[in-house]
């Protein structure tokens, strides 16, 4: 069996879940299944759409329909973390899966959904075949050493602090 390994994308860059989606589509190429765990997203974004049409990629949504700040996060937001941590170990036990994408795992941390700890340990549940992505900003130093490859995205500049352009459909959701 090939060894599977852990990638990280962070960084305040633009890029992070478009890059695990590529990957997504790759693998899915290659007659790979994939999941994808959404966390801290419940809103609409093209990808579900999208991935319906892609044989092989299953998505999954682990958050609230609208965007919170860190200053409302609620028990409800922290419940659906905790799901989406346990949904990724029985996904992972399942064996159906080659490539297993937590998104915006990072994030999660950083609003104090779950600890550091908690995905540390979905972590070493691995199974030694299965690649697994994690992406999010502020991703914590354990994240860096866990990982096999990290790639940080870094902002040169971004239209959005130029000329206050929001997310657009197609484009950033």
């Amino acid at each position: 069996m090939d060894k599977g390994y852990i990638h990280l994308y962070t960084g305040d860059g633009k890029g992070k879940t478009t890059a695990a989606l590529g990957l997504a589509l790759r693998a899915a190429g290659h007659g790979k299944r994939v999941f994808i765990g959404q966390f801290m997203k419940g809103q609409y974004y093209g990808e579900l759409t999208s991935l319906k049409f892609v044989p092989g990629i299953d998505i999954e949504q682990f958050g609230d329909e609208g965007c919170i700040r860190k200053e409302e996060v609620t028990s409800l937001h922290r419940e659906h973390a905790r799901n989406g941590l346990k949904r990724i170990c029985q996904v992972m036990e399942s064996g159906e899966y080659q490539i297993v994408i937590m998104d915006e795992i990072s994030v999660t941390i950083w609003f104090e959904l779950v600890t550091t700890n908690d995905v540390l340990k979905v972590i070493k549940k691995k199974p030694f075949d299965t690649e697994l992505i994690l992406t999010g900003r502020r991703a914590p130093k354990e994240f860096f050493d866990a990982a096999d490859l990290v790639t940080e995205m870094k902002e040169i500049k971004h239209y959005y602090n130029i000329h206050g352009i929001l997310a657009r459909d197609g484009i950033e959701r």
